[in-house]
């Protein structure tokens, strides 16, 4: 776009709104990490079951790999 154009803008609108300065969010960091630590306490217990369950996929997925197909 060149100067001369009708839709250029040639100089930048000053507003009257404030410069917004970030604050931190200590709200939502507590709720977080209140969310994190209720998750750690639901999973922990169930991680001995997760392991099992994903070594036992393994285990079949590995002897469905080593089965002899009947295809002659």
């Amino acid at each position: 776009m060149s100067d001369d154009e009708p839709g250029a803008v040639k100089k930048a609108a000053r507003t009257v709104t404030p410069y917004y300065r970030g604050r931190p969010d200590a709200e939502m960091t507590v709720i977080g990490v209140l969310y994190f630590l209720g998750l750690v306490i639901l999973l922990v217990p169930l991680l001995p079951f997760i392991v099992i369950v994903w070594l036992i996929s393994k285990l079949t997925g590995a002897v469905a790999q080593r089965a002899p197909t009947d295809e002659d």
